[in-house]
């Protein structure tokens, strides 16, 4: 094998100086893209002979990754890996890695965030705050109802690295805490204290408020939609910082405009960016952030470390430190034994 090629089709960073300098010690080659919105023979021209290709949200679709000539690893730079094919990469005998373990803190955060500003109409109370200080007196009139936090029951969808962390974090505010999950285990359910899980309807009619954290794939597609959005108290409000697509927006605008739910702090988008036009931004029930549960300097620099460990190790012939598609596995040895 000649030397190996590595390159990434687009980046999140303001440059990627210190990568080109670490890996400057190896003998590579690295070439860093935005190809993001790159017609799709640009991007195939840039990646097709790469032996690890870096993505942030490309879309790799399988006719992209079936054009891969001797690709061993696909890093997808994040937790989330909606955007990439994953059974063309397990087809094509090539490992997905993501990482899961690198902001976990800061999206609970962003939750935590959102489910106080929704409590405490936040943002709203600025346009209360201006309007307010045109007339010179104050005018709350649009501002009610507003209930104490105190003794509220909390619904959280997914219970991992992030719901996990949300329920800790919000586990001296007296709250009641309800957990949906069906793939914990008794291990992580015993270290968390959680007696019980509950199913999606019962937190959802239970719950003043609810917090989504699942990961986006075709069983959480849409798993919030008009019938779920129904189920829900008049007054409760949902969180959502996993993927857009674990929420019908349609669905969800008519719940908020309705007055079928009391409002939702959203932070992750069907579109991203979004559309200019989405009805979203004309509810005032409704708070809005740009995806920025990621967002922290230390994690910015914890996920281009780890994933620059996961190139050390697929240069040195060793699996990354997470694979998304396990299955990949058979499809390899299959291939080994092919070599022989």
């Amino acid at each position: 094998m000649g030397t190996p090629k590595i390159v990434v089709t687009d980046y999140i960073e303001p440059d990627l100086d210190w990568e080109v300098e670490q890996l400057a010690k190896r003998d590579v080659v690295f070439e860093c893209h935005q190809l993001k919105l790159a017609p799709k023979q640009e991007l195939i021209d840039h990646i097709r002979d790469a032996d690890i290709v870096i993505v942030n949200m490309t879309p790799m679709t399988p006719d992209v990754i079936e054009s891969l000539e001797r690709c061993q690893l696909i890093i997808r730079h994040g937790i989330g890996y909606d955007n990439v094919d994953l059974a063309a990469c397990t087809k094509a005998g090539i490992r997905l890695s993501n990482v899961p373990d690198y902001c976990p803190e800061e999206v609970a955060e962003q939750a935590i965030a959102l489910i106080f500003a929704c409590a405490r109409r936040l943002f709203l109370g600025r346009s209360i705050l201006e309007k307010s200080s045109e007339k010179g007196q104050w005018d709350f009139s649009h501002l009610e109802p507003v209930y104490r936090f105190s003794g509220k029951t909390l619904g959280i969808i997914g219970c991992g690295r992030i719901g996990s962390r949300v329920y800790r974090k919000l586990g001296g505010f007296d709250l009641r805490r309800l957990v949906c999950d069906p793939y914990i285990d008794e291990r992580r359910m015993g270290a968390l204290g959680i007696d019980r899980t509950y199913d999606l309807e019962t937190v959802l009619r239970e719950s003043d408020f609810v917090t989504l954290h699942t990961p986006l794939n075709d069983e959480t597609f849409h798993m919030i939609d008009e019938p779920q959005l129904r189920v829900m108290k008049d007054t409760a409000y949902i969180v959502n910082t996993s993927r857009g697509g674990v929420i019908n927006t349609e669905a969800l605008v008519t719940a908020c405009r309705e007055g079928w739910i009391a409002g939702a702090g959203i932070d992750v988008y069907e579109q991203e960016p979004p559309s200019p036009e989405l009805e979203l931004f004309e509810l005032d029930n409704v708070t809005l952030a740009p995806h920025l549960g990621w967002c922290s300097e230390e994690a910015g620099w914890d996920i281009r470390e780890k994933i620059l460990e996961d190139v050390y190790r697929c240069l040195e012939g060793r699996p990354p430190r997470f694979t998304v598609n396990e299955d990949v596995e058979e499809v390899l040895a299959g291939k080994a034994y092919r070599d022989v």
